[in-house]
């Protein structure tokens, strides 16, 4: 299967943000895309940084302005879109959303976001309240996607989830940068942490991923810090953890990868962690320590 992914930087206005991604989905899909992602909170600028009631404003429902312009995409292109939305559920309610096209520009399925940070720069507890959908694989017609957003790529526990539930492939929307003040090590530290862990995912779980982050600087709209410069870094890998392709750290980049999906059910033969798993014994995982 030939998936596509677009990593780009982001502007204040909505509008152009949209109008770019659906340029890149286009060109994509006439290169043989049959699957696009996007990264998280594509259609503007990484609001988090700060906490503001104004931002609750970009917030929209499951059938709003996003939702309807990537579905119409979907349905022209005849391919699967991954998307992310600032979703309005109700009154107060707000989360964090991956959003699922299909190819006649159905709306397939959405996850929101389970693990949600609350550190400096990334205040989302403000925003988001943590998703009730769990860890479940979205069908459609490319194949069954376990799409995990950003925090939740750092835990285990949320991958082999989903590879149980019957997924496919791993998906991770992300928003992830560096701190200025940081130092040049310690800026590669962490994003070598970032690339392991995903590929961690694929290898334990016999399944590719794809991971689509931002990239470009963006400044804390509250003064507070010098903003963060997202790392990009997006990137393919197949069911055993080999990256196949990715982007740099700094440039607008759209690639293709091809998959061979049925990579996952040899790997599974060869290296039967599936088959081995010590169910038995791991009860104590649920429990937040043990003492």
């Amino acid at each position: 299967m030939k998936v596509g992914l677009v990593q780009h930087s982001n502007c204040n206005d909505p509008n152009k943000n949209l109008s770019y991604t659906l340029n890149q989905i286009d060109t994509l899909a006439k290169q043989g895309a049959q699957l696009i992602v996007l990264q998280e909170l594509h259609g503007f600028l990484y609001f988090c940084q700060t906490e503001s009631q104004q931002y609750f404003d970009l917030a929209e429902s499951l059938d709003g302005n996003t939702v309807s312009a990537l579905a119409a995409c979907a349905k022209k292109n005849k391919i699967v879109i991954v998307g992310s939305i600032f979703e309005k559920r109700g009154n107060g309610i707000f989360h964090n959303t991956a959003i699922v096209l299909e190819r006649n520009g159905a709306l397939a399925g959405h996850y929101r976001k389970m693990h949600i940070p609350d550190d400096p720069g990334y205040y989302e507890k403000y925003y988001f309240t943590p998703g009730d959908t769990g860890f479940t694989p979205i069908k459609t017609s490319v194949g069954t996607l376990g799409i995990l957003i950003c925090w939740d790529q750092w835990f285990p526990e949320s991958a082999r989830l989903m590879a149980l539930a019957g997924a496919d492939i791993l998906i991770f929307p992300t928003a992830i940068g560096w701190d200025n003040r940081d130092s040049r090590e310690e800026k590669q530290r962490q994003l070598d942490a970032w690339i392991t862990i995903q590929r961690s995912h694929s290898v334990a779980n016999n399944l590719p991923s794809i991971s689509v982050n931002r990239t470009g600087h963006e400044n804390d709209p509250s003064n507070q810090t010098d903003g963060i410069n997202f790392w990009g870094n997006s990137f393919v890998c197949d069911a055993r953890g080999k990256i196949i392709t990715s982007c740099s750290h700094d440039s607008n980049e759209s690639i293709i990868a091809e998959l061979d999906m049925t990579e996952s059910e040899q790997q599974r033969l060869v290296w039967p962690y599936f088959r081995d798993r010590r169910i038995d014994a791991y009860s104590n995982i649920t429990k937040r320590s043990i003492d």
